[in-house]
């Protein structure tokens, strides 16, 4: 009896992560959308439109009540995966110092909760640097109306003079590039294991899953990782 309640709590975590993890994946996608008009050419416009969109993102009551599953998913996923990766630790016979992975195992797949780890770590600082910006205020954190009207916070100026401040703009472009890789090793696993996980496995349609996911993996992070780079090489200092 306990031991089939183990395995029902092992698979119930395996299906929270693998939802959590594919319910995220929509949001980087919803993300990166907004945040590539950040590549638009410097000015009054683009200031206003990228302000605006952020006015939407943090009043829209959609939007707030999408935003706070968001942030309770990313909890849940890393809990999740904090929980499955002792499990199966503690699953090992022999312990893990002696355990041998298979030549076949990817290396991502072996290392989610390090990759896991990295990318947490960077959801904090990043939040901390914009997110709560626009939330609670802060001393660069003016507001001016656009030219439509609308009373904005000015995420746009805080987010360029992050990455082209003189100090610590490269740092944070490379440091940004960086977590961009671990999600992309980290998607180039999680994505199909995610639909394994759910059932969605069969010999018709696992190719695909695996071939757009590695396609996921690839180009999502290497957008948002473009953007920061364009910031501070190429977009004119504001």
């Amino acid at each position: 009896m306990a031991k089939s309640a183990l395995l029902k709590s092992s698979l119930a975590k395996k299906y929270w992560m693998a939802l959590t993890g594919l319910f995220l994946c929509t949001f980087l996608v919803g993300h990166l959308l907004g945040n590539l008009q950040l590549l638009q050419a410097v000015g009054p416009e683009a200031k206003d439109q990228f302000n605006e969109y952020a006015l939407f993102m943090t009043s829209n009551p959609l939007i707030m009540i999408l935003s706070y599953v968001t942030y309770i998913s990313i909890l849940f996923h890393a809990i999740d995966g904090v929980l499955l990766t002792i499990r199966n630790r503690k699953a090992r016979p022999h312990g893990y110092e002696s355990f041998k992975p298979s030549t076949n195992s990817m290396w991502a797949s072996r290392n989610m909760g390090i990759l896991g780890t990295v990318i947490l770590a960077f959801i904090i600082v990043h939040m901390n640097m914009f997110w709560a910006k626009m939330k609670f205020g802060g001393l660069d954190n003016t507001i001016y109306t656009t030219e439509s009207g609308a009373e904005v916070k000015d995420l746009y100026t805080i987010t360029l003079q992050a990455f082209q401040d003189p100090q610590y703009g490269l740092i944070w472009v490379i440091a940004y590039a960086i977590a961009m890789l671990a999600v992309a090793f980290h998607l180039s696993h999680g994505f199909a294991s995610g639909f394994q996980s759910l059932g969605v496995n069969h010999p018709k349609y696992n190719g695909f899953i695996r071939k757009f996911g590695m396609g996921f993996a690839i180009l999502i992070p290497l957008a948002f990782a473009v953007i920061p780079f364009y910031i501070h090489f190429i977009l004119e200092n504001i």
